[in-house]
């Protein structure tokens, strides 16, 4: 019996894997960077809120939190694609009939391109810092007695 069909084989089913992982790699940026852009948002708000005394407006489609979202949902719709296209090739695999496919290259390129336009906006918004009230805002304490 030749090994080298089995080897073959074995070598395609690692590289499945690798991109599988690789896709991971990819999913777990996405999420990582959402997160991170959803908080920074948040944060930068309330730190022009604690300067200014006043609550800055907020565009309720081009702001951090929608692009956060948006970039969790693509982590996760990332690997979604990356699980059903590893079992596709698996099954190619073992079968002996892989044919490659562009199809989620072209996705994820237009999922991307679509979520790069989305923060565009976001650059180019200068949110103008209003003039400072006369009697700043003071925290109320409770008063215990």
């Amino acid at each position: 019996m030749d090994k080298t069909p089995k080897i073959d084989r074995q070598r395609e089913h690692q590289a499945n894997e690798r991109t599988f992982l690789a896709w991971l790699r990819t999913s777990i940026a996405l999420i990582s960077f959402g997160i991170a852009i959803a908080r920074f948002g948040i944060f930068l708000r309330q730190l022009n809120v604690a300067i200014t005394q006043q609550e800055a407006k907020v565009n309720p489609l081009t702001n951090s939190e929608n692009l956060g979202l948006a970039l969790v949902i693509s982590g996760i719709f990332t690997i979604v694609l990356a699980v059903w296209r590893y079992n596709q090739v698996f099954w190619q695999i073992e079968r002996g009939n892989y044919k490659p496919s562009r199809l989620i290259v072209w996705i994820m390129t237009g999922i991307v391109i679509v979520l790069g336009l989305f923060c565009i906006p976001l650059i180019l918004w200068r949110n103008k810092i209003p003039p400072r009230s006369p009697t700043p805002i003071q925290p109320q304490s409770r008063n215990l007695h």
